[in-house]
């Protein structure tokens, strides 16, 4: 699931000796760590990077890519598996609206226990989960009983656990680089998000095709055990348990007030709401261009899913090496949705497959310089205490209106025409950037306050 993309510090635990527990580090190698790579002074190229520096966000970025590999590969041949059993466009709509409300219905609640856990042992729990439905799908798919209700309801499973994993990863990173490389972190995650939409989708569209679709869930269900190792293999710095003295609707009163009051915040959120519920669920209809529009089967499907993985890998590196400033930021979020709307109605109108193509390059580099760009502001914007609720926010206006906008693109493309349904999505994205025009002076004073209040605590 789109994390990703994608993007934190564990409870109060004693620091035993070697063979340590998930949230157990040491806690003078995790400070030791942390004080050699503040030391070190990257230069050139290296800047893009800086963020590997830290051991810790190393051994995450190994794990994780391996991992959003078998993910991707999983998304292109869940896909095409029904399409396969039903050749409708409305059930991969409902598929997509299945995997979408659980996270709809509980990320707030979430937020607050990401708050308040430790957050690595969450993230280990979430990925077992995963792990186990995707290797579910596998069996029934080789078995031959698979059905579209079981690809229905293991979409549901993975949306509840999405709901916890998704913020948990999110308010994580904060705690493995620091808030100095927190935004090239976070542009390396969306590098490594859209590095495996790159790889996964080009080797699921021949897996399917030599293999099936049931080799690419179980490779999917192997790669999880990589982040999961990595996850155990980190040092982390205790951190104290803060006092349970509120209710959960108190806490959850408590991030929803700040949302509403941070008007930056606010408007962040509702773009990517509108975006990323309407705009951006395009998506659902590639499937369909790459069968009956483009007559590129399987392997143009991953073809197309790789190529928009490319594109955000590029403009991925471009945002990592320009996202430490505050005008960086905004530039990358402004361009990047202007990219991404008019590349989403070219695509719609495109009968080339060279045409799609390019079209898909555009999508994933502006998409990646406009979610990353959002998601570094809200983090710089808000205080650790509240980090895992806002990024709950941050999911749910992700995910928020995407199973209906999910249906209703499903419904446009089978009752209208798929080209039509996908202009539409461009045309509400293009919306969204003229929107985000009007905003721009107040996310530049928001982002010299805080710049000013670092300079007073430095002082």
């Amino acid at each position: 699931m789109p994390d990703e993309v994608a993007p934190e510090s564990a409870p109060n635990e004693r620091a035993p000796e070697p063979a340590a527990t998930p949230g157990a580090g040491d806690a003078r190698d995790a400070a030791t760590e942390r004080d050699e790579a503040a030391d070190e002074k990257p230069r050139g190229l290296r800047e893009a990077f800086r963020a590997l520096r830290h051991r810790n966000f190393r051994l995450y970025f190994g794990g994780q890519l391996t991992s959003l590999i078998g993910t991707w590969m999983q998304t292109v041949a869940q896909s095409w598996l029904v399409l396969k059993l039903t050749n409708s466009a409305l059930m991969l709509g409902v598929v997509t609206f299945a995997n979408y409300l659980p996270i709809l219905l509980v990320a707030l609640f979430a937020g607050v226990i990401v708050d308040h856990v430790d957050r690595r042992r969450l993230i280990i729990i979430t990925q077992a989960l995963m792990m186990l439905s995707a290797f579910a799908l596998a069996a029934l798919t080789w078995t031959g009983v698979v059905r579209v209700e079981h690809v229905i309801f293991l979409a549901a499973f993975n949306g509840v656990v999405s709901s916890f994993d998704m913020p948990g990863r999110q308010a994580f990173v904060v705690e493995m680089v620091g808030l100095e490389d927190l935004p090239n972190a976070i542009a390396l995650n969306s590098m490594m998000f859209n590095g495996a939409r790159t790889i996964g989708p080009a080797i699921a569209g021949f897996l399917i095709a030599l293999a099936g679709t049931a080799m690419c869930f179980f490779l999917n269900g192997v790669s999880y055990i990589a982040v999961i190792w990595s996850l155990f293999a980190m040092r982390l710095a205790p951190k104290a348990n803060e006092p349970q003295d509120m209710s959960m609707l108190r806490r959850l009163r408590e991030g929803a007030a700040y949302v509403w009051v941070h008007r930056p915040t606010f408007y962040l959120l509702v773009l990517v709401a509108l975006n990323s519920g309407l705009g951006v669920q395009y998506a659902v209809l590639i499937p369909v261009f790459a069968k009956n529009i483009l007559h590129a089967g399987a392997g143009g499907y991953g073809l197309l899913m790789a190529a928009q993985g490319v594109g955000a890998v590029v403009g991925a590196i471009a945002l990592a090496t320009r996202s430490g400033t505050a005008r960086g930021l905004r530039e990358n979020l402004t361009v990047g949705l202007f990219l991404t709307a008019l590349a989403i109605i070219g695509f719609g109108v495109s009968s080339s497959m060279w045409l799609s193509l390019a079209t898909q390059m555009c999508i994933g580099a502006g998409l990646i310089n406009y979610m990353a760009a959002t998601n570094t502001m809200l983090q710089l914007f808000v205080s650790d205490e509240l980090r895992g609720r806002v990024m709950s926010f941050y999911t749910l206006s992700f995910i928020g209106i995407a199973p209906l906008g999910a249906l209703a693109v499903g419904y446009l493309g089978e009752h209208f025409s798929p080209e039509a349904a996908v202009v539409l999505c461009g045309a509400l994205s293009l919306a969204c950037a003229l929107i985000l025009l009007t905003r721009l002076r107040m996310f530049a004073a928001a982002q010299a306050g805080i710049e000013t209040a670092q300079v007073v605590s430095a002082a």
